[in-house]
This record gives structure tokens, sequence and C-alpha cells, in this order.
């Protein structure tokens, strides 16, 4: 398998961070605003990487700049749903998917923010050089990761945006799954090999076309 260009590395690992950061960040901050002060007392509403690091994580976004398949995360925010306050306090599982959801839409937001610049350049024939290829990779690795985490497997955020939307009756069954789930993923991924692979780009390939076409054609 053949390493990507160094350029191409540290614009792909520099997005992963920033990236990263903010989806972590969003998560900490709607769960503060629906009364969760969990992540706030640990520091977790913050835009500064360093609180957000996970090293395994970490490592696993440098092998993706490198061009190897797996998955990166980042420090897993604290969530408690029982600390929900007013309405909230008893939808809890309607405010867990709006905090699961914040990660994923500022993905989304982001990558239509850095394509407004982008498709603009274009338009207009300006020649942006390398600096045109890192605003095309920030892109594209938050479509990737807005659209992996939508998957509803936990400990993605798509898992408890489905246990939102689910009747109660069926709460026990899904959230039996919580302990399994990165195994599941780490089983599909590698284990798998090619049809695990295939199963997890069936999921993710269609959501990440149709987020890329949404953020370029809203601009078009």
């Amino acid at each position: 398998m053949e390493i990507r260009p160094f350029d191409d590395i540290v614009a792909i690992l520099a997005s992963f961070v920033i990236a990263v950061s903010i989806h972590e960040f969003m998560h900490a901050w709607t769960a503060h605003r629906l009364g969760d002060d969990t992540a706030r007392d640990e520091g977790r509403i913050t835009l500064n990487p360093v609180s957000h690091f996970e090293p395994f994580g970490f490592i696993g976004m440098v092998l993706i700049a490198l061009g190897f398949p797996f998955i990166g995360w980042g420090k897993p925010v604290p969530v408690s749903p029982g600390q929900f306050r007013g309405t909230w306090a008893r939808r809890r599982q309607q405010g867990m998917l709006l905090v699961a959801a914040a990660g994923p839409l500022s993905n989304v937001a982001q990558a239509f923010l850095v394509a407004l610049p982008y498709q603009y350049a274009i338009r207009n024939g300006i020649d942006m050089g390398e600096l045109g290829d890192v605003l095309w990779w920030f892109i594209r690795i938050n479509i990737l990761l807005a659209a992996f985490n939508m998957i509803p497997i936990p400990p993605l955020d798509g898992h408890k945006i489905l246990m939102g939307l689910l009747p109660a009756f069926w709460y026990p069954m899904f959230a039996a799954l919580e302990r399994y789930g990165f195994m599941i993923l780490i089983l599909l991924l590698f284990i798998g090999g090619r049809a695990g692979g295939s199963i997890i780009g069936g999921m993710i390939d269609p959501v990440e076309d149709a987020l890329l076409r949404i953020v370029f054609f809203t601009l078009t």
C-alpha cells in the first residue's frame, strides 16, 4: 500500500484534530445547555484539542492520514441524562438525541463553511495552490466523520440518535448492545476483512455522498 504524500498527511491529521475538537465541544456544550454539567466540570466545553485528546484514537487518525483503513476518535464526552433539567428531565432519550446529533451536525457545518471559499475560488478561476488541497481535505474529513458517526452502532452517535427516535419498548434491547458496540466495529473493520469493510462502507458511503451533494448543491 502506497503511503500518502507528506503534505496530505499533515492536512488530513490537522483536519482531524480541528474537526474532532469541535465535534466533542458541541457534545459537551449541548449537554450543558440541557442542564448536565458533567462535561463542563471536566473542562470539556473548550475548543482546546488537548482536552479532547485520546491517545489510541489519535493513533487511529495518524494511520488514516497515512492511508490505512482504521478508525480514529477523540476522548468521549461524559453525559449524565439524569442531570437534564426542565422538559429534558422528562425526555432524557430525546435529550441524548440532541447531544449526540450535535457532533455530526457540527462536522457538516464545518464542511459547509469551508466549502464556501473553496467553491468561490473554483468558480472564479482562483488558483489556491496547496491551500486548495488543505480545504478539500478538511471538507472530506468532516463529511467522513459525520457519516461514520451516524452508523447506528454504539458507541457512535448514530446509536444514541436511533435510541431517541424509537419507542420506549425498544430501549432495553438496543441499550444492551452498548457493551458490545466497539467490539462489533472492530470485528467489521479488521476481522471481517473485505466483507466487513464493505459493510462499513455500505453504511458510510451513501451518507457521505449525500452530505457532499448537499454541501456543494447549496452553494450552486
